[in-house]
């Protein structure tokens, strides 16, 4: 196989070093200045991908491009209508991701359950509307992934105020929607361009930068995901969309977190591309490589794959200038990191390059490697990810130490109560 990926920061970094241990041809274009050296020295660099198309397109169908980022959905959807094999997103994933407002009437229109959301340009006219009717809600930017702040009050003061301190550009849409009380879980599977792939996984992400969800809230610190009783809250969040992905022919990854209470399940927003570090989380689960799962997704007759039905429990290890970026923090790079005698499957490099055989820091944000555990229960995989955590080391590097303590201290007997989880799953 041959996969030409297309990139800004290389996220994937550690899929294309699986891809080339499997013996597969990688070449990787990397567009962000910063993040030259992500990767550099481990994973074969090309500086322009449309030069590269003739190569891919010479392994005729085990040829394959790979998006990374949102964003590029018209571009894929135009490459695919070439004969291209491509493997990311769409362009309706890029809106479900980007344009919130459009994801919430979209998913109301299957018949889910939508917390109140309000749009809005105006600050004046949103502060307005918190003075109204008092609630503690989510502020979230419209046209971004990003940029989310989860207000404490319970009437709406702190999420006034910084509106009022960091508004919204000028006729920028945001939207104010109401908090609901819950456990925020995931529901992922992988798309072909015809139907999900089974099975699907429930993830429980940890996004805040600090332990006990305090801080800014970041990419993601770390996650517990398992492809065990997946199948109620699949059935009812993603299978529903199936028809509307088949139609926009999305390959890939398509994940949609929740907030999910006694009184049901209510979406908040979707991931339409490969998640870092989604994707790591997932890998020691899979019974198959890259390069197997990737034929997979490209054929259209595919159904299934084989994973495990253990937990696996990821941490993201960071350096500075984490939770921010280089862009806004002069952090340093270059630095040696070092790893002991850790299983490879489970150290998944990330903003790393090598200089001679050494591998050091390298990149935009700071996201330096993950690594990975698995077990019967949360408990085992998080102990075991644990102390694969503490065999890698690099000046100043950061993560979080209670990843999956609210699942085992609680969070997944409230989900069984309430008959999403078999108790069975977590003894």
């Amino acid at each position: 196989m041959r996969v030409l990926g297309i990139t800004e920061t290389c996220d994937l970094g550690s899929l294309y070093m699986r891809l080339l241990g499997e013996g597969h041809e990688v070449k990787v274009t990397v567009s962000e200045p910063l993040a030259a050296g992500t990767m550099a020295g481990l994973v074969p660099r090309a500086n322009d991908w449309q030069q590269e198309l003739d190569w891919v397109r010479a392994a005729e169908c085990g040829g394959v491009i790979l998006f990374e980022a949102v964003g590029f959905g018209e571009l894929q959807d135009r490459l695919r209508a070439e004969g291209f094999n491509v493997i990311g997103g769409s362009s309706l994933g890029d809106r479900l991701e980007n344009d919130r407002s459009f994801a919430f009437d979209f998913l109301a229109r299957q018949g889910l359950s939508i917390a109140r959301v309000g749009e809005f340009t105006s600050v004046a006219e949103a502060i307005d509307d918190l003075k109204t009717r008092p609630r503690r809600c989510v502020f979230k930017r419209c046209d971004s992934a990003g940029d989310t702040f989860v207000g404490a009050l319970d009437d709406g003061s702190d999420v006034a105020a910084l509106l009022t301190v960091w508004p919204p550009e000028a006729g920028r849409r945001f939207i104010l929607m109401d908090h609901v009380e819950g456990v925020e879980t995931g529901v992922g599977a992988y798309f072909n361009g015809e139907r999900f792939l089974r099975p699907a996984c429930i993830d429980w992400e940890h996004k805040h930068f600090f332990a006990g969800g305090m801080g800014e809230l970041t990419g993601e610190m770390g996650t517990v995901a398992t492809f065990s009783g997946s199948d109620r809250l699949f059935d009812l969040a993603l299978a529903p969309l199936e028809p509307l992905f088949r139609e926009a022919n999305h390959v890939g990854w398509i994940n949609l977190n929740t907030i999910i209470n006694e009184d049901g399940v209510w979406p908040l927003e979707f991931t339409c591309r490969f998640g870092y570090p989604g994707f790591a989380v997932l890998e020691p689960l899979q019974e198959i490589g890259w390069g197997a799962l990737f034929e997979l997704l490209v054929s259209k007759t595919s159904t299934s794959f084989s994973a495990s039905t253990n937990f696996s429990t990821c941490i993201v290890l960071t350096t500075p200038p984490m939770p921010f970026s280089r862009k806004e923090v002069d952090a340093p790079v270059g630095l040696p990191l070092f790893v002991g005698d850790i299983d490879r499957r489970h150290l998944h490099l990330g903003e790393v390059g090598a200089s001679d055989a050494t591998l050091i820091t390298a990149g935009l944000y700071g996201w330096t490697a993950v690594v990975t555990g698995t077990g019967a229960t949360v408990e085992e995989a998080r102990v075991a990810a644990y102390a694969n955590a503490a065999k890698v080391r690099t000046p100043n590097m950061r993560y979080r130490l209670d990843i999956g303590d609210a699942l085992v201290n609680g969070d997944l007997e409230r989900l069984s109560k309430w008959g999403w989880l078999s108790k069975a799953l977590f003894g």
